[in-house]
């Protein structure tokens, strides 16, 4: 299994060397070079197994034996016995055919955990099998940060810099990343907004130079390990409900498209998929593109489901290098023009999406309605993200026979602002983090800049 870039000028690498490297040295994203099928047979014989062990044989192609079967079994299972269910990822029935998966069960209460405390583990097995250190660098917009923490604390091989946007993430989130005093754990508040910060972590990416030699690694969506391994909840669930012998649905609370590329990546390997929904707040790029060919950067606004507040949905490159039959330099062309003009689709590629993919958006207003429909209606309380999946459901599905599963990407805990202003008295935290808001917190305030933030990380290593 080799991996190639989106953008067609990056040479391809083996799976070591992709969870290793991020960003490809073209700007692009890497992707598998082929994809890896699943046979009716394969998927039928996953009935009944554990997720730990759906993760493992779902994910084998894609290592293709750079770790030995043994040793990526543990990793794997070591990763989600960090759960709090054990189902991992339980579903819940929300009404005749309408089902909640609940990625939230993890150390953050965010379906990131997911990929994450996989991700930290395998770039430490990587990194000891090398003898050498690397540094993490991040951006997060809420969820992302907390979880890679979560992920990387306990590695003996990395020191972890997460950007978040400053006073614009949820006192939940900042404190799940900020009362973590590890030693290698170093949070960074940024005077601007999250592409602000992704603007700086993907900079620093282009041109590592600043680390005199030490590698630098990503652990954001743009990194494949964090693709591969939320394919894994796709399979699951739709097993769960029947797959193969039935055809499946998925509605994604979307913003930076990782989630729903894994959910798309599952259909190419050989997943019954009839549809993917794509959910997202007042910050809509990716519903203008598919219902109006609006692919063009608008002003970011400030949202109930502040991990949606995104202007530029950075894994939507993966799926367009699909759409355009894997021509990187049509992708690359489409994005130079994307950063300075507004842009559109040729119409081969958007037909393409059109088949496999809808949309619906929803506005503050629609979101704090969703939390208090769905509670009269499931007695479920919902987060303002997945109130977003929970009404573009409803609105965007092909039919109601096919089983909707809504993707559920955090515990209402997280986003308690928004609970409250739906009417609600709050929710509690779990156990674990009952004492969360009285937590001593360690953080940096740095301006938007980038010779600012890079100083920081110099400084700060080990």
């Amino acid at each position: 299994m080799r991996y190639i870039s989106t953008r067609g000028q990056a040479p391809a690498l083996s799976f070591e060397e992709v969870v290793l490297t991020g960003m490809a040295n073209d700007g692009g994203l890497y992707v598998p070079e082929t994809v890896p099928q699943l046979s009716r047979e394969t998927l039928a014989e996953m009935a009944g197994l554990s997720y730990a062990e759906i993760a493992f044989r779902v994910m084998k192609p894609f290592v293709n034996g750079e770790i030995d079967d043994e040793t990526f079994r543990g990793i794997v299972h070591d990763a989600y016995a960090t759960f709090s269910h054990d189902a991992v990822v339980p579903l819940n029935q929300l009404d005749a055919n309408h089902f909640l998966l609940e990625l939230f069960h993890g150390p953050t209460l965010a379906f990131k955990d997911v990929a994450l405390q996989l991700l930290g583990r395998l770039l430490d097995h990587f990194l000891a099998k090398r003898g050498e250190r690397a540094v993490i660098m991040g951006a997060t917009s809420g969820d992302t940060g907390s979880a890679a923490i979560e992920g990387c604390r306990h590695c003996d091989n990395l020191d972890i810099f997460i950007l978040h946007p400053h006073n614009r993430v949820s006192e939940v989130q900042r404190r799940q990343m900020t009362s973590v005093l590890a030693d290698n754990v170093f949070n960074i508040a940024i005077e601007g907004n999250f592409d602000d910060a992704q603007a700086m972590v993907k900079a620093s990416f282009a041109d590592q130079g600043f680390l005199n030699g030490t590698r630098l690694v990503a652990v954001n969506s743009i990194n494949w390990a964090r693709i591969m391994a939320q394919i894994v909840y796709y399979v699951a669930s739709a097993v769960a409900l029947g797959a193969p012998h039935r055809q499946v649905s998925f509605c994604v609370p979307s913003a930076n498209f990782g989630n729903v590329f894994a959910g798309y990546m599952a259909y190419r390997m050989g997943l019954p998929v009839k549809q993917f929904i794509i959910a997202t707040n007042a910050n809509d790029i990716l519903h203008r593109t598919l219902t109006a060919n609006d692919f063009s950067k608008q002003e970011l606004k400030a949202t109930l489901a502040p991990s949606m507040d995104i202007v530029v949905s950075s894994n939507f490159e993966r799926l367009l290098f699909e759409a355009y039959e894997r021509d990187g330099d049509a992708v690359r062309g489409l994005l130079e023009r994307f950063q300075s003009e507004p842009t559109a689709l040729a119409e081969a590629p958007l037909a393409r999406l059109r088949k496999l993919f809808a949309s619906h958006s929803v506005d503050d207003t629609t979101i704090l309605e969703v939390i208090r429909e769905a509670h009269h209606r499931t007695k479920e309380v919902l987060d303002p993200h997945t109130a977003t999946g929970y009404r573009a459901a409803e609105r965007a599905r092909a039919d109601a026979e096919t089983p909707m599963i809504t993707l559920a990407t955090a515990h209402p805990a997280k986003f308690a602002e928004a609970v409250v202003k739906a009417g609600f008295p709050g929710v509690p935290l779990p156990p674990h983090m009952d004492d969360l808001l009285e937590r001593e917190e360690r953080y940096t305030v740095l301006p938007a800049e980038l010779a600012e933030v890079q100083k920081f990380v110099v400084e700060n290593r080990r």
